[in-house]
């Protein structure tokens, strides 16, 4: 029933209730076409991103990985593990750009445009992650509850088809969430009761989107998504 409710009132947004204004912008479609669509505005959001999609000289297949913002200009990224704002407390990868399998880039284009017409961007906190990052991550922390052990088999975000995100306003302001990034508590769960309304509220929005293009949610991390359309380990990629 809550999703029921949840689902009528995205309608309503993608709708455009209130006021309106219609821009356009570039998307890249889940066909792996680039396409310029309307896009319905409130008086509430501020313009979008810029959202040019760069000339693509052949289009990648599924498996290519490929930076993220190259085919989603307008998503926002932090990526955490680049940063000692983790729970490691250390930097365990040194590169800035997310990046994904480009079949996996086209769904998430897919919960984009969707958040678009909402006035909310979807943020990267973490995508592919390289084998040489999930080592490291273990040695800080070899516990299989939050880690993967490598020596065992390793992180679906070693697949590239992996991405843990939020969601932010026009503004590249985080709305609430159930938790911050990396928290090991039961609040970062996807049962959503023991948060605040809006905090579930917002779960509820990212998590049904996800779903709807083809993501399916991790249950202990309601940041963490993984393409249902799997890929072998990378371990010669490294960005």
């Amino acid at each position: 029933m809550k999703r029921v409710l949840i689902l009528l009132i995205l309608a309503c947004l993608m709708s455009g209730c209130g006021k309106q204004k219609v821009a356009e912008t570039t998307f890249l479609m889940e066909t792996g076409e680039v396409e310029t669509v309307a896009v319905t505005e409130t008086e509430e959001t501020l313009p979008m991103a810029e959202t040019t999609v760069p000339a693509i000289m052949a289009i990648p297949a599924d498996k290519d990985f490929v930076k993220v913002t190259d085919y989603i200009p307008g998503v926002y990224q932090e990526l955490m593990y680049a940063t000692q704002e983790n729970f490691t407390g250390q930097v365990i990868y040194d590169f800035q750009d997310a990046y994904l399998r480009y079949g996996t880039v086209k769904k998430l284009a897919g919960v984009c445009r969707d958040l678009a017409e909402m006035g909310l961007y979807i943020k990267i906190w973490d995508g592919f992650r390289p084998v040489s990052a999930q080592f490291a991550l273990w040695e800080v922390c070899p516990d299989p509850t939050y880690v993967a052990d490598p020596n065992v088999g390793f992180s679906s975000h070693s697949r590239g088809n992996t991405l843990d995100v939020t969601l932010v306003d026009e503004n590249g302001v985080e709305l609430e969430m159930p938790t911050g990034f990396d928290d090991f508590s039961a609040k970062a769960d996807r049962d959503y009761s023991d948060c605040t309304a809006a905090a579930a509220n917002n779960a509820d929005i990212l998590e049904i989107l996800m779903e709807k293009h083809g993501f399916t949610g991790y249950a202990g991390e309601w940041w963490h998504y993984s393409d249902t359309m799997s890929y072998p380990v990378e371990r010669e990629f490294e960005p």
